[in-house]
């Protein structure tokens, strides 16, 4: 009797060390064109937050119809777990509307913060918020913000923006263009900070972004360095390495807060694609072979609670199942 007592115990213990490292506050990092390349390379100049983070994976990434990704499907994989073709923002290849995690983790009362160095209506940050048969359709993309409820945007400029500005202040966004501004906004006002003319580097965005998200019960908040990509496809070595140091910087933020709220939070840091196809050379030399995309496998760096579950070879598509299982807000 006393035996399967004890054995009642373990279980009850068990079971609460496994409710505790359910994380409520989750970090999705993307580094837009960021491969296993662009790490290394970077990591010969200059010291990254994230290449000592205790979990490891690497995630497959090729499109529905497409050895080579494009971001949108790689987006659309990313947040919606599911395979499209190459242009298409959060639809299956058949057209069909697919929802994004971000929307479940606001429907479960998490807060949700959506964020990028590029304008918040291109593909990556657009697969979590919008759906639509291209990611060149710009002012449909936009015109998803505000309906979308999410509590906190920054990007630069709209690429088409029309009436979206005078749209999103009706539903009851502040927009933000200056520090001034964002100042005066209410701290419990959803925000669309305009990073116009660099005046919040990414971890600036990421802090702010933190303090009008953390709340008790959760938030969900993806993060994309989406310059990376740019830099790769212009084949701009010195582009790289400081685009992968800003990245680097905005997940530094993300640990600080992690350390102080271990038991409740998880960072994944991941990429879309690679871009560029960089490679190493002796004496720290950097060559190119495209300025395309490439189809090789990204990795995936994970610490925190749950983060064990990142671990090993993956698809694209698992990591959001994977987040998904941590639905923990309500």
């Amino acid at each position: 009797m006393l035996n399967i007592f004890k054995i009642y115990v373990v279980i009850a213990i068990a079971a609460v060390l496994a409710l505790a490292a359910q994380p409520k506050n989750i970090f999705l990092f993307i580094g837009d064109g960021m491969g296993f390349a662009h790490v290394s390379v970077a990591e010969a100049f200059i010291p990254l937050s994230f290449t000592q983070f205790p979990v490891l994976g690497m995630a497959a990434n090729r499109s529905a119809n497409s050895y080579v990704t494009c971001s949108a499907a790689a987006a659309t994989a990313l947040a919606t777990g599911v395979k499209t073709n190459n242009g298409m923002i959060a639809m299956d290849p058949s057209g069909k509307p697919l929802k994004s995690i971000a929307f479940d983790f606001k429907n479960a009362g998490c807060k949700i913060g959506i964020a990028t160095t590029v304008p918040i209506d291109h593909a990556t940050p657009a697969a979590f918020y919008a759906i639509d048969r291209s990611r060149d359709n710009y002012y449909s993309i936009a015109s998803q913000l505000a309906p979308s409820g999410f509590d906190f945007f920054a990007g630069s400029k709209l690429t088409d923006p029309r009436d979206v500005n005078e749209k999103i202040i009706q539903a009851g966004y502040a927009i933000v263009n200056t520090k001034e501004e964002l100042a005066q906004a209410q701290p419990a006002k959803k925000i669309l900070m305009h990073n116009v003319g660099k005046v919040w580097t990414l971890a600036d965005i990421t802090k702010i972004g933190i303090e009008r998200l953390d709340n008790s019960h959760g938030f969900f908040f993806m993060v994309e360095g989406g310059k990376i990509d740019w830099a790769g496809h212009n084949n701009d070595s010195a582009g790289v390495i400081n685009e992968m140091s800003g990245f680097s910087q905005a997940v530094a933020v993300a640990l600080e807060f992690y350390k102080k709220h271990p038991n409740e939070t998880l960072i994944i840091v991941t990429a879309d694609h690679g871009t560029g196809g960089i490679a190493l050379g002796d004496k720290r030399k950097i060559a190119w072979t495209t300025k395309g995309h490439t189809g090789e496998a990204v990795p995936v760096f994970a610490i925190g609670a749950g983060s064990e579950v990142f671990a090993g070879k993956m698809d694209n598509t698992d990591i959001p199942k994977k987040i998904s299982k941590f639905l923990t807000c309500q």
